[in-house]
């Protein structure tokens, strides 16, 4: 899945206290190594052309190493071992910046240089926020994506609805529009599918519900938790499709026309818009106008329950990452490229799921977000956002990380939630309320006695 959690496994810690007392990728300055997650041919192609500005510039020559997301671990704790660790380590998800920095392998201070370089001011200040641990910054948010609500704008115009951003206005339109041929809604709740977290942590902070508080106890089963695992179960029983779904059967569902809801990321604008072969709409009115779906879907980015204080949204901020003992000045020199004169085309690479984490090149400036609408996307045809999406969506979008909320980071817990994205016991809990196995309070109270298991052996 192209937007899951990139995870940081507990058996990490030796290697990581080992490496931070090493020599590290620090060495010859004219040469450095940089890592990144973005490992398809295509993608690593156009990271290279960048990095070829860069070195033609600077004359700084980078190795470039893609590490695929299930082998991160394994080269990460190798790395670390070694003493050998990357001068810089790109598409770092949060709970990833918050494990690096727990074990002391963040440069802060060239961390904080580069932001400084750059200009505080001209970055989302929520993604600042999110990267940041008391005044230490951790990393550079470099771009984000986000959990949407998508709907079926033409169904709701003709029942009479307003847009879904509400429990009970989600469960309205669910019950209304639900039918034989469309379900109402339908939403990840496989047990082994981190897309089912990603989609239950969406609602959940609606309603807020945290996962830890800021002493780091575990708080699943306080009354808003369970009234999303709740909201969940009568959302899903009553008005969705049979059977446990995933990232890949949510998606072929809303595609094929039998959904008037569903939740996915912003990594599904383009494929919606039938830009991708290998993922087009198959709704009936699709076959004479791939672009059906498109025209006549809306999006809902916060979101509110009855118990939530105010809206809330998923997002994952991508970053970059300076390790210690890197080439420091090399290091900080590359980024401050790639978030400047590369940053266009760094966000070209796949515009629908990066946002730009930095609106301007100067202090209220908005060049980079101008220059993000046109970047054209899709994959075996492109046409740029602004060509498909109405202004309303693009304006929903553009809210950036500015909404976001997200489980355990500005509580100091991204250890537990990396850890806990290698067992997903909130996906099991989400799995069992939903298929009638559990009912809320006793399936938060599995998620609970489960992370509470994962966060005795980080201790």
């Amino acid at each position: 899945m192209r937007h899951a959690i990139r995870q940081v496994a507990t058996g990490l810690a030796a290697a990581l206290a080992l490496s931070a007392c090493a020599s590290g990728g620090g060495g010859d300055p004219s040469v450095i190594t940089v890592w990144t997650g973005d490992t398809l041919p295509d993608r690593m192609a156009a990271t290279q052309a960048i990095i070829d500005r860069f070195t033609a510039r600077t004359g700084v020559r980078v190795e470039l190493v893609g590490i695929d997301e299930d082998q991160f671990n394994q080269a990460l704790t190798s790395a670390a071992a070694a003493g050998d660790l990357p001068d810089v380590i790109g598409t770092q998800p949060l709970a990833s910046v918050r494990t690096l920095a727990t074990n002391d392998l963040v440069d802060t201070e060239a961390t904080a240089a580069v932001i400084e370089a750059l200009g505080a001011d001209t970055f989302d200040q929520r993604a600042l926020e999110l990267t940041r641990d008391g005044d230490a910054q951790l990393a550079i948010p470099s771009d984000a994506w986000s959990q949407l609500l998508y709907y079926r704008r033409d169904l709701f115009d003709a029942a009479g609805l307003p847009a879904p951003a509400t429990y009970d206005g989600i469960l309205a339109a669910a019950r209304t529009l639900d039918s034989e041929a469309v379900a109402g809604f339908v939403g990840a709740t496989a047990p082994g599918d981190a897309f089912t977290q990603q989609t239950f942590e969406h609602l959940a902070l609606a309603n807020g519900c945290q996962l830890v508080d800021d002493s780091g106890e575990i708080t699943i089963t306080s009354p808003e938790c369970v009234g999303a695992f709740g909201f969940y179960r009568d959302l899903i029983n009553g008005y969705s499709v049979p059977g446990a779904q995933d990232v890949d059967s949510v998606r072929a569902t809303y595609f094929a026309g039998q959904a008037a809801m569903a939740i996915w990321s912003t990594y599904l604008l383009d494929e919606l818009a039938g830009l991708r072969n290998d993922a087009l709409p198959s709704c009936p009115e699709c076959a004479a106008d791939p672009t059906f779906l498109a025209k006549n879907t809306g999006i809902v980015t916060e979101l509110r329950g009855p118990d939530g204080t105010g809206t809330a949204q998923f997002g994952e901020v991508t970053s970059w990452a300076i390790p210690v003992e890197s080439s420091v000045d090399a290091a900080k020199q590359f980024v401050q490229f790639m978030m400047s004169d590369g940053y266009v085309e760094w966000l070209a690479i796949a515009p629908e799921g990066r946002f730009p984490a930095r609106a301007g090149s100067a202090p209220s400036g908005t060049d980079y977000v101008d220059a993000w609408e046109t970047l054209p996307v899709g994959v075996d045809t492109e046409a740029p956002l602004r060509d498909i999406y109405p202004p309303e969506v693009l304006e929903a979008l553009s809210t950036g990380p500015e909404a976001f909320s997200r489980w355990g980071i500005t509580q100091g817990q991204g250890d537990l939630i990396g850890a806990s994205l290698g067992e997903l016991p909130v996906p099991a809990a989400v799995s069992a309320v939903t298929s009638g196995g559990l009912e809320p309070a006793a399936a938060a109270e599995q998620a609970a006695t489960a992370l509470r298991a994962i966060q005795d052996s980080l201790r």
